[in-house]
């Protein structure tokens, strides 16, 4: 699924219009058509009352086709306009004029607070105000429509995008976004769905098909993509029936100290849970018999030191390495990661201290080979790639990092957005329960797993991402948010890759009419 920014859509409904031989109003008609399908649907022609508020531009125009289709099927509709300036879209006077040619219950013109309407909670707020083109913050009376709109208990349904949100910018003003029930967004989602400044004002959202241009869709390099089900299915390497585990890579995981063994018993069991034929592990003395404790099923190395990594003759040449949970800062610790870092030839999966350590020596991420993988969570990127003021600003500086080092980076979050160069790749799996200790330590354990295995290292990311909230989602199912534990995302690994090609039941069908 591609998400495009604002100024490609617009680019979108031009070429559509243009190669379809339509309208910009034709075009508007169907959008409108689509959300009053939706809502028909679920109303079944049910006289709750609908307000319907219009900016005066498209978005105000699609608010106006929607109310006529609306009044047309016989539903309780009134249709108010925020009148704050004589300017107004082609498309919007249009469709004003053909509301007042179906309906003697014209649209209402508001001028300020006194026009503002009483609404019940159990009525349905329809916010067509503003659209994607907002370039700045809704002022003056407006942004008190907005507010007086949020405090009321009525269902709130925002067509395309939530009025007063950016839909590829920061948020211009906290205090003038409609906070949204539900928004019904046209063709692709936009990026501030999916980033933690914004996306919570769209708490839900579904994507409906206008019909726009598939040739420009597939040939228009996106703002961003976004990596369902489907796409992960084609991620996922069969295993030959002849194979061997050696065939399936080494991982090798270094790091943990004292009291953070667990750490590093995370990640290894995560590694081999998600297919990788071997696995070691690297720890300071004291973390031997816990590791063996806790995943026989792997190799145990310890260094000298009793309760920190502190070695430097490495030999990985035959292994795909994962560093940095638990491993603490200390001198002879940085020292150690100098040493790995110049034995590595292969991409590698960089977590926690080790790139804390890389952001105290910046110096030392020269040395990291291209291709590998930062897992930072929000603190350790701050420290990485500097501060940001929004999570526009927080990709950017991603993206000028990936580049500058030829490294992706994993953005933690709900929705975790994986960095290469300039592209972006977001995640749809993973839910709040994941928001707990150790989680962040499996994610390392599944990425290096999957490189051991020879997936590339985009994909590796990607696909890692995805099974480890797959894992998450499939956990909470038997657990709920609270009580979800990382050692429970690791145990149902394996059932997020069967996941990935169990069929959804086909819906029945509705019975037939006598």
């Amino acid at each position: 699924m591609n998400v495009f920014s604002a100024e490609q859509l617009y680019e979108a409904d031009k070429v559509t219009t243009e190669r379809q031989g339509i309208t910009s109003t034709d075009l508007m008609e169907r959008a409108a058509t689509q959300i009053f399908n939706w809502l028909h649907t679920r109303m079944q022609g049910a006289q709750v009352p609908i307000h319907i508020f219009c900016g005066i531009g498209n978005n105000g125009g699609d608010g106006l086709a929607l109310g006529r289709l609306l009044i047309q099927s016989g539903y309780n509709v009134n249709v108010y306009i925020a009148n704050f300036t004589d300017k107004r879209s082609k498309c919007f006077l249009i469709n004003y004029g053909r509301i007042k040619d179906v309906t003697k219950k014209w649209p209402i013109l508001m001028k300020g607070e006194e026009d503002f309407p009483e609404i019940h909670p159990d009525d349905i707020i329809v916010d067509a105000l503003f659209g994607i083109g907002l370039n700045r913050a809704p002022e003056g009376w407006v942004k008190s429509l907005i507010q007086y709109l949020n405090a009321e208990k009525a269902f709130k349904l925002a067509i395309d995008i939530p009025s007063g949100l950016s839909a590829n910018g920061p948020v211009l003003d906290p205090d003038a976004v409609l906070n949204a029930n539900h928004t019904l967004t046209f063709q692709t989602p936009k990026l501030a769905f999916f980033l933690p400044d914004t996306g919570k004002y769209v708490p839900y959202f579904e994507a409906l098909d206008i019909g726009l241009d598939q040739e420009y869709q597939m040939m228009t390099r996106p703002l961003a993509r976004v990596v369902v089900k489907p796409i992960a299915q084609t991620f996922y390497k069969q295993r030959p029936k002849y194979a061997h585990k050696g065939d399936f890579g080494h991982s090798f995981l270094v790091g943990g100290s004292r009291g953070k063994i667990g750490a590093m018993a995370l990640a290894t069991k995560a590694s081999l849970r998600s297919g990788s034929g071997l696995a070691t592990t690297f720890v300071p003395a004291c973390g031997h018999d816990i590791l063996i404790g806790l995943v026989p099923e792997a190799m145990v190395v310890c260094d000298e030191n009793e309760t920190t990594i502190t070695q430097t003759e490495w030999d990985t040449s035959n292994y795909t390495i994962g560093v940095g949970p638990g491993m603490g800062q200390e001198k002879e610790t940085l020292k150690a990661f100098e040493a790995l870092l110049s034995n590595a030839e292969t991409p590698m999966v960089i977590d926690a201290d080790a790139i804390n350590l890389l952001a105290a020596n910046p110096k030392l991420i020269e040395e990291v080979p291209k291709g590998s993988i930062f897992t930072p969570h929000p603190g350790e990127l701050k420290r990485l790639v500097g501060e940001w003021d929004h999570d526009i600003g927080k990709l950017e500086k991603a993206k000028e990092f990936s580049k500058a080092h030829e490294v992706i980076i994993v953005v933690k979050g709900a929705n975790t957005v994986t960095v290469f160069g300039d592209d972006l790749y977001i995640n749809s799996t993973g839910n709040p329960g994941m928001a707990t200790a150790g989680s962040g330590d499996v994610l390392t354990g599944i990425i290096t797993g999957l490189l051991a295995q020879g997936y590339e290292p985009l994909v590796a990311a990607m696909f890692g991402v995805y099974l480890h909230g797959s894992a998450g989602n499939l956990a909470t199912q038997e657990l709920g948010f609270e009580a979800l534990l990382a050692g429970d995302i690791v145990d149902t690994i394996g059932a997020a890759f069967l996941e990935l090609f169990r069929q959804e039941p086909a819906p029945e069908a509705p019975p037939e009419e006598a």
